[in-house]
């Protein structure tokens, strides 16, 4: 019955690797903890796609002690032609509480401890990118305390 399925095929098109500046911590809003991680650049690389993280955006945090951490960042890349890419990343982290709680707090955990995937949606101008608007992306993630690293993949 299920013999013709077949998961799909995963390419991998880069390493984005985030610089962060210290988060700014907004408490308890609406009942849950939330912060904003600043984001002050960084670089692409990968086999086709290789430029810079843009500063400006940001990533949106909830963080509710011992359970999964919802994120959802927003930035811009510019690649090495020029053209600039607007990302839309929405993960979760999650691990046990108290791994998630050191993490939190600025400290290096070991990434094996730690779950951390996204669903990155890219748009890019028309011309050389205009295929990354009708993929699908995904991501595993690894939050160090000064920067974020995305191995991102196309869904194939």
């Amino acid at each position: 019955m299920f013999d013709d399925i077949t998961p799909p095929l995963l390419t991998f098109l880069a390493r984005i690797e985030v610089d962060i500046a210290t988060p700014v911590d907004l408490g308890m809003v609406a009942g849950t903890p939330r912060r904003i991680v600043p984001i002050q650049g960084g670089t692409v690389t990968g086999p086709d796609l290789t430029g810079k993280v843009l500063a400006g955006g940001a990533d949106f945090q909830i963080l509710p002690r011992g359970r999964p951490q919802d994120l959802e960042a927003r930035y811009a890349i510019e690649t090495d032609d020029g053209a600039r890419i607007y990302v839309e990343n929405r993960g979760m982290r999650s691990g046990s509480p108290a791994d998630l709680a050191r993490l939190s707090d600025g400290e290096h955990v070991e990434s094996s401890l730690i779950y951390f995937r996204s669903s990155p949606r890219l748009h890019a101008p028309e011309g050389r990118w205009d295929w990354i608007n009708s993929r699908i992306f995904v991501a595993k993630g690894e939050r160090m305390p000064d920067l974020v690293r995305l191995d991102l993949f196309v869904v194939g």
